[in-house]
Parts: C-alpha cells; sequence; structure tokens
C-alpha cells in the first residue's frame, strides 16, 4: 500500500478498499503497512499530533471495526495513536468482535524519535478464534528479543505492519536484508510471520516494498511482493502447525525448548 502523508481520509479509505478486496477473496486475516492511516514522514511534531487518533475511539479504528464486523475479519494495522498529550507508533488488532488491543512500537527508527514515545505495553499476544497472535512493527525485527517476546507467550503468527526503508550495503542481488531477517525469526521461533510494507517515495524518502508472510519454517509462503507496486499478498497458513512444529527431534524442542537462561550472562 501507498498511504499519502496528511490525507488521512483518503488513506482510510484506501485501506477499506484493499480490505474488502482481500475478504472478497477469502482472507481471514490482514494485515495493513506501518502509520498507513497517516503517512510516515512528518515534518513536525504538530503535523504528527494532528494526525493522531486515540486508540481505540478514532475514526480509524471505527472504521476498521466496522469492516472487520460486517466481513467476519482480524486486522493488524499500523496508526498514528495518541494517548492524551502522548503519541506512540502503534498497531492496532481488531477481530469481528472489535478493538482486541493495541502494540507499541518499542525501537523507534530515526527521525520516529522526535515524534513518538518508545511503546510501553512491551509485546502482547491476543488469543483469537484463528490463533495466538502478536505484533512487532518495522524496526522491532531487528530485535531477536522482540519476536522471541511473543514466541514464549506461544504467538502462533506475528504481524509486522512495517515501513522499511533501503539499508546501506544491501546486496541488489540478494533478497532485502528485512526479508532474510523475517524469515530467520520465523524459522528460530517457529512463528509464521506476516509483513506488511509500503512502498513509494514520500517527501523524498523510498521504501522497498517486498512484504512477505513466511511459514514457521521460514520459508515463503507469499511474496516478496513488488518492490514499488500496491500488492496484495495471500497465503494458506493452519496456525495450528506452530505448535505441532515445536519438537524438532527426540531430544530437541527447537530452540525455544531448548533455551538455557541461566547460560546467558550478558542478558539483560
Amino acid at each position: 500500500m501507498e498511504p499519502t502523508v496528511g490525507d488521512k481520509a483518503g488513506n482510510i479509505a484506501k485501506s477499506l478498499q484493499y480490505i474488502a478486496e482481500a475478504a472478497d477473496n477469502g482472507a481471514d486475516l490482514v494485515v495493513l503497512p506501518e502509520l498507513c492511516n497517516s503517512g510516515y514522514v512528518f515534518e513536525s511534531l504538530e503535523e504528527t499530533r494532528a494526525l493522531a487518533e486515540p486508540v481505540p475511539g478514532g475514526p480509524t479504528v471505527d472504521a476498521w471495526e466496522k469492516i472487520a464486523a460486517e466481513r467476519g475479519l482480524h486486522i493488524v494495522a499500523g496508526i498514528d495513536e495518541a494517548d492524551g498529550d502522548t503519541l506512540y507508533n502503534s498497531a492496532v488488532v481488531i477481530g469481528p468482535g472489535g478493538y482486541l488491543g493495541t502494540f507499541r512500537k518499542v525501537h523507534l527508527w530515526n527521525r520516529e524519535n522526535v515524534f513518538f514515545t518508545p511503546g510501553d505495553l512491551a509485546f502482547p499476544v491476543f488469543d483469537t478464534p484463528l490463533g495466538r497472535i502478536g505484533a512487532l512493527i518495522c524496526y522491532d525485527g531487528w530485535f531477536p528479543e522482540s519476536y522471541r517476546e511473543c514466541a514464549l507467550q506461544q504467538a502462533d503468527i506475528v504481524c509486522v505492519p512495517t515501513n522499511w526503508v533501503p539499508i546501506n550495503g544491501q546486496d541488489p542481488n540478494r533478497e532485502a536484508m528485512a526479508n532474510i531477517l523475517t524469515m530467520a525469526a520465523a524459522h528460530s521461533n517457529s512463528v509464521f510471520v506476516a509483513c506488511a510494507d509500503r512502498v513509494g517515495t514520500e517527501r523524498g524518502q523510498p521504501f522497498i516494498g517486498q512484504s512477505l508472510i513466511v511459514s514457521y519454517t521460514g520459508w515463503p509462503i507469499g511474496g516478496p511482493a513488488s518492490a514499488d507496486a500496491e500488492q496484495i499478498l495471500y497465503a494458506d497458513a493452519d496456525l495450528d502447525d506452530t505448535a505441532r512444529s515445536r519438537a524438532w527431534n527426540a531430544f530437541n524442542d527447537n530452540p525455544l525448548g531448548d533455551r538455557r537462561p541461566g547460560e546467558y550472562r550478558s542478558a539483560g
């Protein structure tokens, strides 16, 4: 998806169009990019605040709750959240019955630190009829602890609204580093991961697209998507497989079961 910074009404309308299209094609869980209701490259704190809204109870979540109820969907999507005077780069989790909860981005990237406060809700995992859903946002995926926190709470899938940007040293003939990190995290934590990136260039900042859906095996089952065009990815995922996958052989329950925290001397 390519949001337009400042055009909240247009961004909400576009998101509803794509959510409806995904539902028409059988989707049960829809993931949208980071800050997809507001755009990303803010010029000032005042602009960021003007585009922010309470969660729940704001116009964006109200619109997503309505379509989730109408279409029997779960939605995870990025939003510019206002909690009183404090702003968060957040992801909202919504089910057919309404708002389920919020993840607030823990690891802020670059000038996000000017506009947002780091998340204070840790890494919540939400129990749903589809399975246990965790959420991260963009740069959170560079920290193995983020995925591990979700996996230790028995998440079946981690949904990642993101706005990936070009990374120094990227080999143009290889997968995006973001994709490699996502695949590794899915494999080492035995979780499905669904990353929804944005495309386009906003106020001079390019974004790399290449959204993907990854099995608990670490291999993509959807995408990577286009680097520069809006696109919906689909994949069939039996989230019950995540629990079954957590026994690799007679001696190893995979890295979750084989952890030895007492030996991790520098952890903290």
